[in-house]
């Protein structure tokens, strides 16, 4: 994990009670330097430098604009949802390790 990111399990109760993670894929701009260590909103594994595979319970509106009031207001970022099962996984090759296994859950 970059020096810059952190995972927490925490979110608001209304938004964590009874329901379930989504899988987002967020990229921000990896020059884009947070003023504190940036907090995910759930679970999350890098894959490259300011791009992550996150599980949250958030919805794609509200984790997007958590990352996005962390970094400066002139960064970049995007955040999509996937679908999280095998076969809506991205395929990737010469990302950080262990990014397969902690879809899996390992």
């Amino acid at each position: 994990m970059a020096a810059d990111e952190t995972q927490t399990d925490e979110t608001e109760t209304d938004e964590a009670q009874g329901e379930t993670s989504t899988l987002y894929l967020v990229w921000h701009d990896p020059a884009a330097t947070p003023d504190a260590p940036l907090d995910l909103h759930g679970h999350g594994h890098p894959l490259a430098e300011g791009l992550w595979l996150i599980r949250s319970p958030l919805t794609r509106s509200k984790l997007y604009h958590r990352i996005k009031w962390q970094l400066p207001d002139d960064a970049a970022i995007a955040c999509a949802p996937l679908e999280d099962d095998p076969a809506g996984w991205p395929k990737f090759k010469g990302m950080e390790s262990g990014a397969l296994a902690w879809l899996k859950g390992k």
